[in-house]
């Protein structure tokens, strides 16, 4: 019988996957640049802290722990580093022209 941690984990874990899936959605359904650049940075640095929550329990030793949670902070940066350079490039305009079909 699975123990009370097992079902936390395993609820963390699919909570996690549940907004990669919601920010995959927001990427293709959102209309205009910005409202997907919100949508998936938010979701998906959720969702993989929700990921990493829920494997903190089964690593053999705090130095795989300590490596998971700076894995997470280096996510965390690079996507809000690469959506203020995208949001700050389309704000200037001198990007791709994203509104022609």
């Amino acid at each position: 019988m699975p123990s009370p941690l097992q079902w936390m984990s395993v609820s963390l874990i699919l909570l996690g996957v549940f907004f990669f899936i919601a920010g995959t959605i927001g990427l293709l359904r959102l209309p205009d640049l910005f409202s997907r650049l919100h949508a998936l940075t938010k979701a998906d640095n959720l969702g993989l802290g929700l990921v990493i929550l829920g494997l903190l329990p089964w690593v053999p030793d705090v130095f795989y722990a300590l490596k998971l949670l700076l894995i997470w902070l280096l996510v965390l940066m690079a996507g809000a580093t690469g959506a203020h350079l995208i949001a700050k490039r389309a704000l200037r305009g001198d990007g791709e022209d994203l509104h022609s079909s």
